[in-house]
């Protein structure tokens, strides 16, 4: 298994988040790699290491997911691979759940996000992004 993080989709996977998708949540689970400083597409000169460039993104974000019905559920560093084998780990794991994939799409084409994406986009080495559906998930150890 070859494993690449990505900035942005390819052809294939904006194809897949255009279709309507699972009825019901959706988790997204992304696996972050910051770069060692942010670098602004527009060039502009900063001070911030990559993961301070992804949490102003983060702070926003996290505000637009409510306005969309959404919510961020979970943040944390990795700390160790236990099981498997990758080259390099990611930084952080981040869940957050979107009420339908087509929220996820309103809210990824909506002009706040076109707005504070540049943050992302500095920050980020790549990540993979890993959807989930609540419809076809199960909860374990709950009478969820």
């Amino acid at each position: 298994m070859e494993v690449k993080n990505c900035v942005g989709p390819n052809a294939e996977q904006i194809s897949g988040f255009m279709e309507p998708g699972p009825s019901g949540p959706i988790y997204m689970v992304n696996l972050l790699k910051f770069k060692q400083r942010a670098e602004y597409a527009d060039g502009r000169e900063t001070d911030l290491t990559g993961a301070e460039a992804y949490q102003v993104y983060i702070d926003a974000v996290t505000k637009l997911l409510v306005e969309f019905g959404g919510a961020g559920m979970f943040v944390a560093p990795v700390e160790r691979l236990a099981l498997g084998e990758v080259e390099e780990l990611w930084d952080v794991v981040a869940i957050a759940m979107y009420p339908s994939r087509g929220a996820m799409r309103d809210m990824a084409s909506s002009g706040t996000m076109q707005e504070i994406g540049v943050h992302r986009t500095a920050g980020l080495a790549g990540q993979l992004n890993i959807e989930t559906a609540h419809a076809t998930g199960v909860w374990l150890g709950t009478d969820r």
